[in-house]
């Protein structure tokens, strides 16, 4: 039987990033994607599977009510950590996200980033999603993408046994759609990134660190070498093709009341 992921695989994970600083952020993707298409003011959110939780401090200083829930406890000491470091609070949770302790249509908007892949059978994940997202709610879910050179290594790594948790999947931008539309969600945006830096650079500081040789988390870049990577990028960005390139992609779905 192929390895899962287990409590045990994530508390040890969060145990060694308790120096926050020295842990990659999703930039600004999560964020970025929910302004584009919704009024965050006023909103309640879940965030399911938080880890740092990070995204969703920046969701709270927008003024919406932030839940994150994680079923790892060393997770949730890094929230509480962040909790304590500014004016912008989140509400932790300590539950399994099969099981979300709330009501049916709890909450306006309910995200994940780096957890549908984890689990064989997402459509149980995500039906639970959907029981406590109000109707006309928003369901956000960000994922690795298929077809990224990271997908390679990682099912190496998990092929020889050193891959830090168990077995993953990935999906392609066609597929987590159409997974999503199964379940009677109406998906309003599609969106992706790179990562920045790339993960042949974030692969080697892994690998320096393990001898105790310490390089900056973020390497600086050019300038004019950046904004002309940046212009390029852009206009890719508007092309089908990009979807097949990301390293994350995500969509943006509503909940739809199909009895009017």
């Amino acid at each position: 039987m192929k390895k899962i992921s287990t409590k045990k695989n994530w508390d040890n994970f969060w145990d060694r990033k308790q120096n926050v600083a020295e842990v990659y952020s999703n930039e600004d993707r999560i964020i970025r994607n929910l302004k584009k298409n919704i009024d965050l003011s006023g909103k309640r959110i879940l965030e399911v599977g938080a880890g740092t939780a990070r995204d969703s401090f920046n969701l709270s200083c927008e003024g919406a009510t932030v839940y994150v829930l994680d079923y790892s406890q060393p997770a949730l000491d890094i929230v509480q950590k962040l909790n304590d470091q500014t004016d912008c609070q989140v509400l932790p949770l300590l539950a399994d996200t099969f099981h979300i302790p709330a009501r049916n249509e709890s909450f306006d908007i309910v995200y994940h980033q780096g957890l549908l892949e984890h689990f064989r059978d997402p459509v149980e994940l995500l039906n639970e999603n959907i029981r406590v997202l109000k109707t006309d709610g928003y369901l956000l879910i960000d994922v690795p993408q298929r077809y990224h050179y990271y997908t390679l290594i990682k099912h190496f790594l998990i092929a020889i046994n050193k891959w830090f948790a168990g077995w993953e999947t990935e999906f392609s931008i066609d597929q987590l759609t159409k997974l999503v539309e199964s379940l009677d969600l109406k998906v309003i945006d599609r969106y992706g990134d790179w990562k920045r830096p790339s993960i042949f650079y974030r692969i080697m500081r892994e690998i320096l660190l393990k001898v105790s040789i310490s390089i900056p988390l973020y390497p600086k870049t050019w300038e004019p070498l950046r904004k002309i990577r940046d212009y390029f990028r852009e206009k890719f960005r508007k092309t089908k093709m990009s979807f097949y390139t990301y390293l994350d992609i995500g969509v943006i779905a509503r909940k739809v009341n199909h009895d009017l």
